[in-house]
């Protein structure tokens, strides 16, 4: 997705359906992330807001939101803050990643991603660690997770 996720974001939000088509984008380049069908809300640097309704799909055995699909909503939104938001001559990807499971999850979820740091500036590879709190309808925080990026230069070709 890179090249500029933001400047992308940015362009295909102003359509009518942008948000729709923006998410869809995201989830052909990263496909499991279709499993939960996001949706993006908003995007700059040092933020993403991604939410996910409430549907069968996501649903666990008690009829709550299932934790898998919390994790992969802090992950996709965690991420794409990161790439939006890294010099163009970094990457990054997933290191690890802690989770607190806070109350039932009902309703439709709201992730919001913000990293923890400074944005980091171009070096040697390093842990950049982003927080993400993933909020019901009446924004209350159901769940918590700390991600942790490995952020370092794009290799030369």
């Amino acid at each position: 997705m890179s090249a500029s996720v933001l400047s992308l974001y940015r362009r295909i939000t102003r359509w009518p359906a942008g948000h729709w088509i923006f998410s869809r984008l995201v989830c052909l380049k990263a496909p499991y992330f279709a499993t939960i069908a996001p949706r993006f809300v908003a995007l700059e640097p040092g933020r993403c807001e991604v939410r996910i309704r409430d549907r069968r799909r996501v649903h666990n055995h008690i009829g709550t939101v299932h934790a898998i699909a919390l994790c992969n909503l802090a992950e996709l939104g965690a991420g794409v803050m990161t790439d939006a938001t890294i010099p163009a001559d970094m990457r990054w990807i997933p290191k690890g990643m802690s989770v607190e499971y806070l109350k039932k999850a009902v309703g439709t979820m709201r992730g919001i991603a913000i990293p923890e740091l400074a944005t980091p500036v171009s070096g040697d590879g390093h842990e950049w660690p982003v927080r993400v709190e993933v909020v019901d309808g009446a924004g209350e925080t159901v769940f918590r997770a700390r991600v942790l990026m490995w952020v370092s230069p794009r290799k030369r070709d």
